[in-house]
């Protein structure tokens, strides 16, 4: 039997219905920003399973979350690289996140990576936050790491694939803007990234296109999301 969570590259022919409509039940419903999360000690109470979506500045990530949530404008998206530096949370609506009132899912959104001169303590405090985060957050299930499929993996990606593995913290590789190169080429990037990431332990043996400008390849997200926190 296929793994709900491994589909076809733009994620319908093999998708399960029935998991495609569960799936679509726990996104396509009024979801809120609670807190954004500068250090540590502002993390909402460990209860409700974690998603998190890692990527570059510019990768097209709060574009992704936006889609996936079906709600323009809930993550901010920026012309400025860079300019998110804390871990953002959204929940369903009606939910605080207190420990009175936990969801059943809470999607992080990571602070980007890669930006451009970016003096060395914002780089160094970037880091100290996010690896606290994935080596301490017990509740995290898996961090999906957008690459834009213009350009594949780029060093400072893999520097982060490192850091995962470092922190033993399960991802998935999502390319993102899939839509803006010919099929043939995405289809053969997204092969050249199954295997980069072939020998990589917590790697999720799969990798997923994308288009958030399209509506390509949502509900694979969305149903690789809800296998990984059933598991």
């Amino acid at each position: 039997m296929t793994d709900r969570g491994q589909t076809a590259p733009e994620g319908s022919d093999e998708l399960d219905p029935a998991s495609v409509a569960e799936a679509r039940a726990l996104f396509l419903r009024p979801w809120q920003f609670i807190k954004g999360v500068p250090s540590m000690e502002f993390l909402p109470p460990e209860g409700p399973a974690e998603i998190a979506f890692a990527g570059r500045s510019n990768v097209g990530k709060s574009s992704l979350i936006n889609a996936l949530l079906a709600q323009k404008g809930l993550a901010r998206t920026s012309n400025t690289p860079g300019r998110t530096q804390e871990l953002n949370y959204f929940v369903p609506a009606g939910h605080s996140g207190e420990m009175s009132d936990l969801p059943e899912m809470a999607v992080v959104d990571m602070p980007g990576y890669g930006f451009a001169q970016a003096p060395k303590e914002v780089v160094d405090r970037w880091t100290e936050l996010v690896f606290d985060y994935l080596r301490g957050r017990v509740t995290l299930k898996r961090v999906y790491v957008l690459i834009d499929a213009r350009h594949g993996l780029k060093k400072n990606d893999t520097e982060v694939l490192d850091l995962l593995d470092k922190a033993a913290v399960s991802y998935q590789i999502v390319l993102t803007k899939a839509d803006k190169i010919k099929p043939p080429a995405a289809e053969k990037l997204r092969h050249q990234t199954l295997q980069a990431i072939s020998k990589r332990a917590a790697a999720f043996p799969d990798v997923l296109l994308t288009s958030s400008e399209k509506g390509h390849g949502l509900d694979a997200v969305r149903v690789a999301v809800l296998t990984a926190i059933e598991r």
